[in-house]
């Protein structure tokens, strides 16, 4: 079982829209390129994210996406629920059918695990992920830094 490509890019532009929407409106054509993820793909996607409630569009000249609800009030399984993506470790989609029309030997394993997943991503949300984003950037800008003072040290020593 795993999470497909509909949930990851789901929550890899919600993740995109949140970085940037204070500059405004944020367009799918930017989140497609910078996330190299199809046009069409994040129009169907969004199309669920607003009937959720978890976006808002803005129409005309400047227009695109904005949140529709504060960073900590999205949680990942918001998303992924927006999307119809199934968590579903069971064989029988959870009805108990999956061994001649009843309930296999690991079927409460399987359900416990969805339970576990969806508590997981509902405990995780588009704030945290932000907040990583940030942290890994700082990072990376720090390491940058610190090479670059090393090769001009390593210029002026020649």
């Amino acid at each position: 079982m795993r999470l497909t490509t509909k949930g990851r890019f789901a929550v890899t532009a919600m993740i995109d829209l949140a970085l940037r929407q204070d500059g405004g409106p944020v367009t799918l054509a930017g989140i497609a390129e910078r996330q190299s993820i199809s046009l069409s793909y994040l129009e169907q996607l969004f199309g669920k994210l607003r009937r959720h409630e978890l976006v808002s569009s803005v129409r005309g000249p400047g227009g695109g996406y904005t949140l529709a609800r504060g960073m900590t009030d999205i949680t990942v399984a918001d998303i992924i629920v927006a999307v119809d993506e199934p968590l579903d470790a069971t064989q029988c989609g959870g009805k108990g059918n999956c061994h001649d029309e009843h309930v296999c030997m690991t079927h409460d394993l399987w359900t416990n695990l969805n339970k576990r997943m969806f508590e997981y991503l509902d405990s995780v949300t588009l704030k945290g992920l932000v907040e990583q984003q940030h942290a890994r950037a700082s990072k990376i800008a720090v390491l940058k830094d610190k090479r670059e003072s090393r090769a001009d040290g390593a210029s002026v020593a020649a």
